[in-house]
């Protein structure tokens, strides 16, 4: 077999381990024929009873996440960027900050502290008087809007200031000659350049609400996510949880799509010298109660999506700190540490094998498995252990001396797995990102010296490469750590992680043990932070 033949072969073989989690959703419908009265019967009960709720859920959670996340990402994000206020600077890399924070660890710590029994209430009855309950309860729909909105808003406060920065002041700052208010150059201007990015920023906040499960399941909301683990593992039941897994990949799909649309409407990229006119244009200086609200409006998010939420899990921890137990945490954080080693060293090397390339070549199974890459992302963890175990249990069945139930859920391969259909996605665009900085001229130019494959790779690539890679593997390494749904199902036994144990501590109200390794989470979480913090910067200079 010719080696071109080899390299389309293998990268087939790629597109289908990327492909064979939704695969698998969707071909369970192909087996509604064939099932038996009961599942059956438990199918159409769903249909009457539980099916509505969970797309009612997840449709108003989705609404009020998507207007949350506009309205406070955006806000900011003109903020820092067409006005220039006292600690400016600081707010610029401090709203970034709550991306280091798990939404189910800021889910733990507003429960613990706003709860009936939390501190805040006990306070409250001891001052007022009052034994009733204070505050409203917080584990409902809104409870977890508010938890998302505040986790989540960086996405789009991000883009948002990417696209504001590049050619938002320096068109104010025409329109301000040309005799035009402050509100009409904030709405006319403004607010239509940083449209398109404020679009792909709530689609993937809405992609992290639909595929998330500790926030839904621990504040007992409804949603597909929560659902799907409950018809598998609750009713037993793996064809209503691939139906399920299914609308949620619709929804999902849906997202994708939107963003693509947005990603594609993008134009404001400048030139050098629109740049250079941008720099010249300085934001507009607040004072007085303009001021005020420009530091209300940056350090309300700080402070609910960050600062609080760390503070609310300081407090069990100092009560706790005499009982608690180091030996098990470390055996959690070695488990974790190990599986994101692994599974970051294995993304990492796909992703740049898979970035070489498309670089060197574009023919159809090799742009297929890079743009299935580069989607996996996108699809939730819930669906991927759907599609993973449907055929692992259909396979088990008709051949039950293979072993493969053993491999997939009592080793890490079917974790591993997990994580790189859903993973290989990050490290992809770093390295791709990367790529886009070394000219064609440099392959030319080395395949004219008599450079292969492997030289081109070795001697040119690699030395220009070494700090996207480098990024990618911090990148996907602290994202597998926060993993909770894919983890949770697939982990073999004795092989807890922070994240899953977490989550269990939590969810038996034992907030002061889980307190321990949520803050371990967030520690973890503030170094891609910091360095994106720090590009962010460089960047601007």
């Amino acid at each position: 077999m010719s080696l071109p033949r080899l390299r389309q072969l293998l990268f087939l073989l790629l597109t289908l381990v990327f492909m064979l989690p939704v695969l698998a959703v969707m071909a369970s419908w192909l087996s509604l024929g064939e099932v038996d009265g009961v599942a059956r019967e438990i199918l159409l009960e769903m249909a009457q009873t539980v099916l509505p709720e969970y797309l009612g859920s997840t449709l108003w959670l989705s609404l009020m996440v998507g207007v949350g996340v506009v309205a406070v990402g955006l806000s900011c994000a003109a903020a820092v960027t067409l006005f220039d206020f006292a600690g400016r600077r600081f707010f610029e890399w401090a709203l970034l900050l709550p991306l280091a924070m798990p939404a189910y660890v800021v889910a733990y710590a507003y429960t613990d502290f706003l709860q009936f029994s939390g501190p805040l209430q006990t306070w409250l009855r001891e001052l007022t008087g009052w034994q009733g309950r204070v505050f409203p309860e917080v584990r409902n729909l809104g409870g977890a809007a508010w938890v998302f909105v505040f986790s989540l808003y960086p996405y789009v406060y991000l883009l948002a200031r990417t696209a504001l920065s590049e050619r938002a002041a320096h068109l104010m700052e025409a329109a301000r000659l040309l005799g035009a208010p402050m509100r009409r150059r904030i709405w006319q201007i403004a607010l239509p350049l940083a449209r398109p990015a404020v679009a792909a920023g709530t689609a993937l906040a809405l992609m992290e609400t639909l595929a998330d499960f500790g926030v839904s399941s621990y504040f007992g909301i409804q949603t597909f996510t929560a659902g799907i683990y409950k018809a598998w593992l609750a009713m037993d039941n793996r064809l209503a949880a691939a139906q399920l897994a299914t609308v949620l990949l619709v929804m999902v799909a849906l997202l994708i799509y939107l963003e693509r649309r947005s990603r594609q409407k993008l134009r404001f990229a400048p030139s050098r010298g629109g740049r250079a006119g941008a720099m010249d244009a300085q934001p507009m200086r607040l004072q007085g109660a303009q001021h005020t609200a420009a530091w209300v409006l940056c350090g309300l998010p700080v402070l609910a999506g960050f600062v609080l939420p760390v503070l609310f899990m300081l407090r069990p921890l100092v009560a706790d700190w005499a009982v608690l137990s180091w030996t098990p945490f470390l055996g959690w954080a070695f488990n974790s540490v190990r599986l994101g080693l692994m599974a970051s060293v294995l993304a990492v090397a796909l992703a740049f094998g898979l970035a070489f390339s498309a670089r060197r070549s574009t023919d159809a199974p090799t742009r297929w498995a890079v743009q299935l890459a580069g989607l996996g992302y996108a699809v939730p963890g819930a669906v991927i252990v759907v599609g993973l175990l449907l055929p692992v249990g259909w396979l088990q069945a008709r051949w039950p001396d293979t072993g493969v139930g053993y491999l997939m859920t009592a080793t890490v391969l079917g974790l591993v797995w997990a994580y790189l259909v859903r993973f290989c996605a990050v490290g992809l665009q770093s390295v791709q990102s990367g790529y886009a900085r070394i000219p064609l001229s440099f392959d030319d130019s080395a395949r004219m010296l008599g450079s292969g494959a492997w030289g081109l790779l070795s001697r040119v690539h690699w030395p220009l490469l070494k700090r996207s890679t480098a990024a990618a593997l911090l990148l996907v390494f602290v994202d597998v750590m926060k993993e909770l749904p894919a983890t949770l199902v697939l982990r073999p036994f004795n092989s807890d992680t922070l994240a899953v144990v977490a989550y269990q501590l939590a969810r038996d109200e034992r907030l002061g043990e889980a307190a321990l390794p949520s803050l371990a989470l967030v520690l973890v979480g503030l170094i891609p932070v910091v360095l994106l913090s720090r590009t962010l910067r460089s960047a601007a200079r």
